[in-house]
């Protein structure tokens, strides 16, 4: 499968086009691109089989959630060959990946996760867990590491120029004011979301293969380690740390680097899992609450009635009928 060839024939960049749009809301941007649909997506076809293709220049913005982050969003072109190279290293990559990854998969998601996470800790609760994240990871990815992981299955000449165009595009704001080495990749980006995948299988592959705990998993860059023995445990936790710094160029998250007994539970991607149940926590009940509208409200549904009690499921339907009466 690392021999396929990627098709960038002009129906399957019309199929990556109508993906791309599919629930867009409408901009000025979108609407001038779809005047002259034809000779955009003809244009993109002969750059990208010529080996012309340039990626344009991000806009930038800042989002202040829980935290302040950078997100760059790229041009509707652009975006049109981020879905068909999504599509393309989707089909390679999926069936290499650890049934327990999470993040960015067909029939996976975060309500699975947290399922998943629940199972681990009823079944295991008289063991430890280690629950961690990547410090700062889309910022820190290694452009040329992740170039390298790819080529190790991408052999597509065509292929292979896109995704260096793609990742080269990318350099943070302090990379580019003082000339540095070109790390990370956009948080907007659809293929950083299979990217991530890929650059962490790494560790996964690490994990699941060399130090084989008794369960594992892993969502985006968060994930959780559970062994019988807290000694053991301890030494894992250094090894993964030497390996992602030597390997991945990464770091663990001081702030999330916890070891915990199972029974005790643990916060977890927004929730508080224990062996016996789960609960949203504030700040995402309030962020459901804020952010609820007509396009999102069976996502948020799904979540709030999983890890709420009954009374914040009460007050919750009353506002979905609030929202949608608007």
């Amino acid at each position: 499968m690392g021999n396929s060839f990627i098709d960038l024939n002009l129906t399957n960049i019309w199929q990556s086009w109508f993906k791309f749009k599919k629930g867009k809301r409408k901009t000025k941007e979108l609407e001038i691109f779809t005047y002259y649909l034809e000779r955009n997506l003809r244009a993109l076809h002969f750059e990208l089989n010529t080996n012309q293709f340039k990626h344009s220049k991000y806009k930038k913005f800042i989002v202040t959630d829980n935290k302040r982050r950078e997100i760059r969003v790229a041009g509707i072109r652009d975006r049109v060959v981020h879905r068909l190279l999504y599509e393309y290293l989707y089909k390679i990559y999926d069936k290499t990946f650890i049934y327990d990854l999470w993040s960015c998969r067909e029939d996976k998601g975060l309500l699975g996760v947290v399922e998943r996470t629940q199972k681990f800790l009823s079944k295991y609760p008289k063991f430890f867990v280690w629950r961690a994240d990547i410090k700062k990871f889309f910022n820190n990815v290694d452009q040329q590491t992740l170039l390298k992981i790819l080529f190790l299955r991408v052999k597509d000449i065509k292929a292979t120029n896109i995704l260096k165009e793609i990742i080269a595009s990318y350099s943070s704001s302090a990379q580019e004011r003082e000339g540095l080495p070109r790390k990370g990749i956009p948080i907007g980006n659809l293929t950083s979301q299979i990217f991530a995948n890929i650059y962490l299988n790494e560790l996964d592959r690490f994990v699941k293969h060399i130090i084989k705990p008794q369960a594992y998993l892993r969502y985006g860059d968060d994930f959780i380690i559970i062994s019988e023995n807290l000694y053991q445990l301890k030494q894992n936790r250094t090894e993964i740390i030497e390996f992602l710094k030597e390997r991945l160029q990464l770091e663990i998250n001081p702030k999330n680097d916890i070891i915990i007994k199972t029974k005790w539970g643990l916060k977890f991607l927004g929730v508080w899992i224990f062996p016996k149940g789960r609960k949203l926590n504030k700040r995402n009940w309030q962020r459901a609450k804020i952010k609820l509208n007509h396009r999102n409200v069976s996502c948020y549904a799904g979540l709030v009635k999983q890890h709420s009690k009954r009374k914040r499921i009460k007050e919750f339907n009353w506002i979905i009928l609030e929202k949608l009466n608007q």
